[in-house]
């Protein structure tokens, strides 16, 4: 009988548990708060000025600069000045197609 009456008090207290956890209402999870994408931005207006998208700009000011440094440079480096010109031309242009693709 002893038993019984434990086992029902287990039982009981099980049904009781579960009954509590699902009527909880959830804790917010933080852990994956930075894994939720953001909501869309509102779209930008159809032409975009130097104050809309200031990284980029300063981006292509630098890489433009550090172009004139490499075209002036004392040696060709075994060839490596010759294709970091390249590489920074190829920068400096995709950055141009990022900005008229914003307009």
């Amino acid at each position: 009988m002893k038993v019984k009456i434990l086992g029902v008090v287990i039982l009981a207290a099980l049904i009781m548990a579960v009954a509590f956890s699902a009527s909880a209402p959830a804790a917010p999870n933080t852990a994956n708060a930075a894994a939720v994408p953001a909501p869309a931005p509102a779209p930008e207006p159809a032409k975009a000025t130097p104050a809309d998208h200031p990284e980029i700009h300063d981006a292509l000011n630098s890489l433009r600069h550090a172009r004139e440094h490499l075209e002036h440079a004392a040696h060709d480096f075994g060839g490596h000045r010759v294709e970091a010109l390249r590489a920074t031309d190829e920068a400096i242009r995709q950055l141009e197609i990022c900005l008229k693709f914003d307009r």
